[in-house]
């Protein structure tokens, strides 16, 4: 995942629209992954709430959008490497 500046408005745009891309069956997913994985309590919180506003980043601070792409892209690696194994 490309690194983003919270503070650079054109990284934010990109941020809040990736973040707005992501399907209501695509957040369930990633939440039963994160609970699969045991990623800890607050990181599966913020990932209840990111489903809760999915398509509206607007509502959400540029710190808490960064850290859930964070957490998605750490799941997708993760269901990637298991792929491979497979």
């Amino acid at each position: 995942m490309p690194e983003y500046d919270i503070n650079d408005p054109t990284d934010l745009d990109i941020m809040r629209g990736q973040f707005d891309i992501i399907s209501h069956d695509e957040w369930e997913e990633y939440v039963e992954l994160a609970e699969e994985r045991n990623l800890g309590y607050k990181n599966i919180n913020i990932l209840k709430t990111g489903a809760r506003k999915a398509g509206i980043s607007k509502y959400l601070s540029p710190k808490v959008i960064l850290w859930i792409l964070n957490l998605i892209e750490k799941l997708d690696e993760e269901e990637d490497d298991d792929e491979y194994e497979e």
